[in-house]
């Protein structure tokens, strides 16, 4: 069930959200959301010269692109297929890095430490408004990005609420 957008330079160049709100509006439509969680790839299109050495993260237009999707849909690492690596491609269009041939990407580690927490907050929510479970799915969420999250934490969080 793997859920692939598009993503142009046209779309991108106009901040045009349009290949993004195709696929997912629907689901919003019909409340199928968690069927497509850990679905969502993202291929992208985008022109660049033979010797531009920059990774699509490292490039302005695609990372406003990113950071205006974010905005419409805060919750969408909820969708992200994080094996096939879109976790980390979508951090990287929201946080500075920096990429170490050795290494691979480096996030600034305190803003990605506040981009995981912000995201935290928001899929706490947003989950328990869809009546997802959100425990064990931000527990794995956040150690994919290296953060190791307290039972103790969501007890804070969660503490007046069913789930």
């Amino acid at each position: 069930m793997t859920m692939e957008i598009q993503l142009e330079a046209k779309a991108i160049q106009g901040l045009d959200l349009s290949p993004a709100q195709e696929q997912i509006a629907p689901l919003l439509a019909q409340g199928k959301l968690s069927a497509y969680e850990q679905q969502l790839r993202f291929s992208i299109d985008y022109p660049r010269e033979d010797t531009d050495p920059r990774e699509l993260s490292e490039i302005p237009e695609i990372r406003l692109w990113f950071i205006r999707l974010d905005a419409v849909y805060p919750w969408l690492p909820f969708l992200l297929d994080w094996k096939a690596g879109e976790l980390a491609r979508y951090t990287a269009m929201l946080i500075p890095h920096q990429f170490h041939r050795t290494d691979g990407i480096q996030f600034n580690p305190e803003a990605l430490e506040i981009f995981v927490m912000g995201k935290t907050f928001v899929l706490i929510d947003w989950m328990q408004q869809q009546g997802i479970e959100p425990r064990s799915r931000l527990k794995a969420m956040t150690q994919m990005l290296g953060y190791e999250l307290d039972d103790g934490f969501f007890d804070l969080t969660i503490k007046d609420r069913a789930i």
